[in-house]
């Protein structure tokens, strides 16, 4: 009987325990911030792996985490996401629909959307430069078109 009532309390430790694990790998989404379609975090590959994904692709749909480097500081309507290797890749966002805070710099995100290798137009580079409060000295300094990849997320997630 010893035996049993003994076996009987471990288990229930055993169980409380896992129990607790499992809560703590709940992610707490309580403070995150959500911007233009529903999506969730799970799925989310980092931002430095998809060039390697995109090899030969012209596109691809991704959901990606990252670090914001840098948001238009006009309105939010694109942010640069470091991709870990020195450079930045540009996200905007589908159909000019929703913009992200302007102190968004330094804050992970979570994005789904579209992938696309992709010729910015000097025009276009320059623009960016502007929305990013660049000086006349840096923007006129932009004189060759730039071929990179850029993403159109449909939605965001702010952690």
């Amino acid at each position: 009987m010893k035996k049993i009532l003994l076996l009987l309390v471990v288990a229930g430790f055993v169980s409380c325990s896992q129990t607790e694990e499992k809560k703590a790998a709940v992610e707490d989404t309580s403070t995150y911030a959500y911007y233009g379609d529903s999506i969730t975090t799970e799925g989310a590959i980092a931002v430095a792996e998809l060039p390697k994904l995109m090899d030969g692709k012209q596109t691809m749909n991704a959901k990606l985490v990252g670090t914001i480097e840098e948001c238009c500081q006009k309105k939010g309507c694109w942010m640069k996401v470091d991709m870990g290797d020195g450079k930045t890749m540009r996200v905007s966002f589908k159909d000019y629909a929703f913009f992200v805070p302007m102190d968004a710099a330094g804050k992970e995100v979570v994005m789904e959307g579209v992938a696309t290798l992709e010729e910015t137009s000097v025009e276009s580079l320059r623009h960016f430069a502007e929305d990013a409060g660049k000086s006349k000295e840096e923007i006129a300094a932009i004189t060759e078109p730039k071929k990179e990849l850029v993403f159109e997320a449909s939605g965001v997630i702010l952690r």
